[in-house]
């Protein structure tokens, strides 16, 4: 009980903590690291600081199976597109974008992995279609992204898809290991797309030292201690709680961007980012249908 009890809790916490994510990455924009290149500190800095942990255990490297190691990293590149897609567009609509990923999720597990899909899961893809339909295109606009961030945060979520996946099948590496992985391939996806983005970063002499503990404390608890401390915590908790307790990080989210940042949802966006939220819960909510391992077991931060 104690166990399930400290593994349920850090989720919860985790789902706040990345509802509030923005607020750092968007604070290291305006200090001169605009566009990719603060995702790709963060990311760098949070890989440097798990690097020491991951050296103890090198034997979980050398030995893990590549594909594997390859859906972490591509996990982590999924996430770095969601971190930038804050920079360019607004914050509620960015989350549940990425939280449309159980649609894809749903898709993969049925035409590639040749899954069974239960009836519940299928009212889950049209619930989530209607959702994206309605948030995008409510207004009497094309139902597309319409930003770049948008964008990022809808591929992003296509990615996580086929990441996680690869993650269930594949993935027995330990929580600081994987950590790194997954910080490590957020870094590189993240300087690649850099110089596309925004010039080189010019920060201001003064600004210099409040930039690195910025990026050094958002990469070290963000990107270290909360992605370890989850992928411990999802392991230890039926799939369907996890998804559920994962869902404050739309809440806090919306509220966040709402009270600080001053952004709200129309009406038309609230109805589809709801029904979007229902398809997520029903991705992971338990029938006698679905065959343990169809289940999905990992997060959607």
């Amino acid at each position: 009980m104690g166990t399930t009890f400290l593994a349920s809790a850090i989720v919860l916490v985790t789902g706040i903590f990345w509802g509030i994510y923005w607020v750092p990455v968007r604070a290291i924009a305006d200090l001169g690291l605009d566009g990719a290149w603060g995702t790709g500190a963060i990311t760098l800095a949070a890989a440097l600081l798990l690097l020491p942990f991951v050296l103890r255990q090198t034997g979980s490297l050398r030995d893990a199976d590549r594909i594997g190691i390859a859906s972490i990293a591509l996990g982590g590149a999924a996430f770095a597109l969601y971190s930038i897609g804050f920079l360019y567009g607004r914050v509620a609509l960015v989350v549940l974008l990425w939280f449309f990923s159980p649609v894809w999720s749903v898709l993969i597990a049925r035409f590639l992995l040749g899954w069974q899909v239960p009836r519940l899961r299928l009212i889950a893809i049209a619930l989530g279609l209607a959702g994206l339909f309605i948030m995008l295109g409510g207004d009497g606009g094309i139902p597309v992204p319409g930003s770049l961030g948008e964008w990022m945060a809808f591929i992003g979520g296509l990615i996580w898809a086929f990441a996680t996946a690869g993650m269930r099948l594949r993935s027995q590496i330990p929580p600081a290991p994987a950590a790194f992985l997954f910080a490590l391939g957020a870094a590189l996806t993240s300087f690649l797309f850099a110089p596309f983005l925004e010039p080189l970063p010019n920060i201001a002499g003064s600004d210099i030292i409040a930039t690195a503990v910025q990026v050094l404390l958002t990469g070290a608890l963000w990107w270290g201690a909360s992605i370890a401390a989850l992928m411990w915590a999802t392991v230890r908790l039926d799939p369907a709680r996890v998804g559920i307790l994962l869902m404050t990080e739309v809440i806090f989210g919306a509220m966040t961007a709402a009270i600080f940042a001053g952004e709200r949802l129309s009406g038309s966006e609230m109805v589809g980012g709801a029904l979007v939220i229902l398809c997520g819960l029903l991705e992971v909510w338990p029938t006698e249908e679905t065959p343990r391992k169809a289940r999905s077991t990992q997060p959607r931060p």
